[in-house]
Formats: C-alpha cells, sequence, structure tokens
C-alpha cells in the first residue's frame, strides 16, 4: 500500500510504501467499520518475546500517513519497552483516526469499540490492547466485550484500571536514578523540576515530586488540566506555554504529552540537567541525544522509565489474575535499570538513548524464541 504524507511528517515524506516505511514490522493492519465510523491501524513491530502488546491511542491525525507514521514509531517503541523491562512480550500499537471528544458527545463509544475489538480478535491474541491518548479504561471493557486480547480493563471487570499510576511511579523512579547518576544522590528534594504535560500520567507524578519536595513548574495545552493541578496543588507554578517552562532554570525537565519534544533547539539550548518523562519518542531528530551528550544533560530514555504502565496491564496477562502489589513492586526495578543503562552508556562512551537500544536488543537476540514469530 502507498500513502502520500506531507513532507513535515516524521519518518513518511512523499510517496512511501509500507513495506519501505516498516521493513522491520510483522505485520500492519487497517481495519474500518463505516457504520461505527472506526479506522484503525494496528502495527506489530514483534513477537519475538511473546504476543504484542501497547495501546491504543485515539486522535485527530490530520491524515492516514500522519497516523501510520506515528503507529510505526510507537508499537517499536513497544518492544524496546517490553524487553528492556524484561517482560515476555513484544512490541506493538494501535491508532484510531478520529476526534473521541466528538464520538463520546454522540455517544458512539460502544459501537466503536465493540467493532474495534472484532479486529482485534481476528488477529488471534498476536496483537494485546490496552489504554493510550485518547482511551480509557471503559473502552477497553466494551473491547473486551467482543475479544479476550485486551488489558487496562476497569477493576470492576476485573483488569489493572488505570496504567496511568504505575507510569508516572516508573518515571519517577527513573527520576531518581538519573538524580543519582548526576548528582550523585536521588534525592530531589529542592531540585525544580518542569513537567509538561498533566494529564492522566503528569498529574500522578506532580503529586510524587511534591511528597519528594521538589519544586514543581507545570505547563498543558489543556486548560482544565492546569486548573485541576491549582486546585489540588495550590504550591505548584503553573506557566502558560512549554516555551515558557523551558526558558526557565530548571534541574530536571520531564515531557509527559506527546512525543518528538527533544527537537534540536531544545537540545541545544534546555538548562535542565536531566531530561526524564513519560512521553514517548521524545527524540525529535537523528543527534539529538549526541547533543545532549555533549552538554552532560543526562537522559534518562523514554521507554526505559515509562515503563511501568506497560508492567500494570501486563500483569492482567498473569493466570492468578491481576494484583497491583506485584505489578508495583516489578515497576520499581525501573530505577536499577535506568541506572543501569546510564552506566553502560558512559562505559561505552555513547548516548543514553543507543545504551538503551543495546540492551533491549541483546535481550530480544538472546532470549527471542527461535521461532521467531508468536503464534497463538
Amino acid at each position: 500500500m502507498t500513502l502520500t504524507a506531507p513532507s513535515s511528517t516524521p519518518g513518511i515524506a512523499g510517496a512511501v510504501d509500507v513495506f519501505d516505511a516498516a521493513p522491520q514490522h510483522e505485520q500492519v493492519v487497517f481495519a474500518q467499520d463505516p457504520e461505527s465510523g472506526l479506522r484503525a491501524v494496528i502495527a506489530i513491530h514483534s513477537t519475538a518475546l511473546g504476543p504484542a502488546l501497547g495501546g491504543t491511542r485515539f486522535f485527530p491525525y490530520a491524515s492516514t500517513a500522519d497516523a501510520v507514521a506515528d503507529v510505526l514509531d510507537l508499537s517499536r517503541g513497544m518492544t524496546y519497552k517490553a524487553a528492556l523491562a524484561g517482560l515476555d512480550l513484544g512490541g506493538g500499537k494501535a491508532v484510531i483516526v478520529g476526534d473521541p471528544a466528538e464520538m463520546r458527545a454522540r455517544g458512539g463509544q460502544e459501537a466503536l469499540f465493540r467493532a474495534y475489538g472484532r479486529f482485534i480478535a481476528s488477529l488471534g491474541g498476536r496483537y494485546v490492547t490496552a489504554c493510550d491518548v485518547g482511551t480509557f479504561s471503559e473502552d477497553m471493557d466494551l473491547v473486551a466485550r467482543e475479544c479476550a486480547h485486551v488489558t487496562g480493563r476497569t477493576v470492576a471487570h476485573g483488569g489493572a484500571g488505570d496504567s496511568s499510576v504505575l507510569t508516572a511511579f516508573g518515571v519517577h523512579r527513573g527520576m531518581r536514578a538519573a538524580a543519582r547518576f548526576a548528582w550523585g544522590s536521588p534525592d530531589l528534594a529542592g531540585r525544580r523540576v518542569g513537567v509538561s504535560g498533566v494529564g492522566k500520567v503528569g498529574r500522578h507524578l506532580v503529586e510524587l515530586l511534591l511528597k519528594d519536595g521538589a519544586d514543581v513548574v507545570v505547563t498543558d495545552v489543556a486548560a482544565a488540566a492546569l486548573d485541576r493541578v491549582r486546585d489540588e496543588h495550590p504550591e505548584v507554578t503553573v506557566v502558560g506555554s512549554t516555551e515558557a517552562l523551558l526558558a526557565s532554570a530548571l534541574d530536571v525537565y520531564a515531557p509527559c504529552a506527546l512525543g518528538h519534544a527533544i527537537t534540536p533547539e531544545v537540545a541545544a539550548t534546555l538548562s535542565a540537567r536531566i531530561v526524564c518523562g513519560a512521553a514517548n519518542n521524545q527524540l525529535a531528530a537523528p543527534g539529538v541525544a549526541e547533543t545532549l551528550l555533549a552538554r552532560d544533560v543526562v537522559y534518562a530514555p523514554d521507554y526505559c522509565v515509562n515503563a511501568g504502565g506497560l508492567i500494570q496491564v501486563a500483569d492482567e496477562l498473569d493466570p492468578s489474575g491481576f494484583r497491583f502489589e506485584r505489578a508495583e513492586q516489578r515497576a520499581t526495578g525501573i530505577e536499577a535499570t535506568t541506572y543501569a543503562v546510564l552506566e553502560a552508556a558512559a562505559q561505552d562512551g555513547v548516548s543514553p538513548a543507543v545504551a538503551a537500544d543495546r540492551l533491549a536488543e541483546r535481550r530480544i537476540r538472546e532470549v527471542g524464541r527461535l521461532r521467531g514469530l508468536w503464534l497463538a
């Protein structure tokens, strides 16, 4: 299939064949149900370690090509995230093209998510879904009415509930590891931490940082999210834009919204000593990680520190059923993994992004099933 994309689309420019755009992906599925309005793309990057687990993003993409570019990047990241977290899972992701607010306003969620669930079922367990931007645990309950290959359901339906809780927990643990590496102590008390994006994950992260005694400054494109933080934590400083946040003096920058937050310009001018946040695919261009390294900025790789949510929903797949305490205990390991990545990068003279990839790829090679393709 050939897609025509604007030249500004990351990873896809002009007319591009999907096979060329996704040379390492096992499978890319386009799903459409006109009656419900469903238009989705499911990308399975790798099942070498097990079935591909990854959330469903619901977003008003400007074009199908933009949606494909995003799902290809995100699914690859899930493979590396699962491998580095020590899970017996592969990497996949799905995106639904559309406006989730408009869909919910007209009450179309049951029809859409049940149709989506039937498409997931058709993959026979090779892809297991969960929540992501624009989707919620209640949506996964609807998907579960049509297929068994879904996690992140509500607690009432036997699921893990809101995975943003352990996502934020893991980012906080990764931030402690980065602080230890940068300053010799994991203590964040008195450190000025800028959080860009205080939605599901960022909001929980703010609470953890305040408990540590950090000085927190936040921003978000959604006024409602900022109002909620003001109401809950009046001691937090709120600024009107990411540009204003980046212009202030920071010790730690935590991108917790959409990807590509660390552009070459940001990398060259950032005041923070540490970059550690929940957003996926934070590095916007080749060479950004090297720019951070040259400026002695400690980058905690995104897929390393934000794996807590994956760990949480993956626990639903345990035959004994979900246990939050078990998932939380496993997520504490993110701190040690992050520090190991930073140490390996320093020893090898490479960026943490390269070091994290190497560690993940080594596990995929050494532990990956010999058949290389997971079948139910």
